[in-house]
């Protein structure tokens, strides 16, 4: 809808949620501005959702009732009776406007639950299915909003997904184990003589933290590349924010290389300046769909594919 026919109330409900990209993620909020209008504007109800959901279950002795009346709330949404939240309001529009599919907010929800409830992952693999919830979905709903629903497409959009939540997870293990919580797969820590109490007490990363973190920093490598193909084949106005996104998340491995990979004494950052030097080369760079553009999902995403494909 163009902004000028827009009702005084529509208008208010998105710059609340503009409001919430720009102050939950600067990063996100940058290359945002680089969509289409429509397009910029359905995606901030979306991300604003996830950002209150995230922001809900904080609180650990609120979490269990607040994952409760997120699950309440997208009953309302996806019934077109939100409550008079703006955040509410504005994604029952683009939901329905865009016909999304309820599945990938309902997984969010799961993989929320799963935070709630302190869960860890024996294996890489335990561990790409809740990345696949809390960040694969994302990319699945922003794919669907490009109105592109091609199953090797939506593929690749968990691929980025995916990978972006294995560099947050790199990037923050020291701050995780200080807060008790753990993403590192079980059986990388066995292996490594590990517990959580050891790195939560570490003033910096020891050596076979270290190795880990490369490990994890090397997978999401592979899943960044998978993605580039999915990235080469969405609408041509929309490549340079899904690629100034995807170049500025993964720029953070070279800084956590350039320290050593210790995430543990300091938590890595790109900066201002770098940041718009890769969003530069986001437009003048136009990678071509590779080999891999047609592989299978990710078994643990493939579910949200399956649904977005047939919404």
């Amino acid at each position: 809808m163009p902004p000028s026919s827009r009702q005084p109330e529509e208008r208010r409900d998105l710059e609340a949620c503009v409001a919430l990209l720009r102050a939950g993620s600067k990063s996100f909020a940058m290359a945002s501005l680089l969509l289409p209008r429509p397009l910029r504007e359905a995606t901030a109800p979306v991300y604003a959702f996830c950002r209150v959901a995230d922001d809900a279950i904080d609180a650990p002795d609120r979490a269990a009732g607040a994952l409760a009346s997120l699950s309440r709330r997208l009953d309302l949404i996806v019934r077109r009776s939100p409550l008079g939240h703006p955040v509410d309001r504005a994604l029952a529009r683009v939901m329905a406007d865009h016909s999304l599919p309820r599945e990938p907010f309902d997984a969010l929800l799961e993989g929320f639950a799963w935070d709630v409830e302190g869960r860890r992952y024996e294996t890489l693999a335990d561990l790409g299915g809740y990345a696949a919830r809390v960040a694969g979905t994302v990319g699945v709903i922003m794919t669907q909003l490009m109105s592109e629903r091609q199953p090797h497409v939506l593929a690749r959009a968990c691929d980025l997904g995916v990978a972006m939540q294995l560099t947050n997870i790199a990037r923050d293990v020291g701050e995780d184990a200080r807060a008790g919580r753990v993403y590192l797969p079980l059986e990388w820590l066995d292996r490594a003589n590990l517990g959580v109490s050891q790195i939560a007490q570490m003033p910096a990363a020891s050596a076979p933290v270290r190795e880990l973190v490369e490990r994890l920093l090397t997978e999401a490598d592979a899943l960044y590349g998978r993605a580039d193909s999915g990235i080469a084949l969405l609408p041509r106005r929309c490549r340079p924010a899904i690629r100034s996104a995807r170049l500025i998340y993964s720029d953070l491995h070279r800084v956590i290389r350039a320290r050593g990979h210790d995430t543990v004494g300091a938590r890595a950052h790109v900066s201002g300046m770098r940041k718009l030097a890769l969003v530069a080369r986001a437009f003048l760079t136009h990678p071509e769909p590779g080999s891999d553009a047609f592989a299978p999902p990710l078994e643990q995403a493939s579910f949200l594919c399956r649904s977005a494909a047939h919404a």
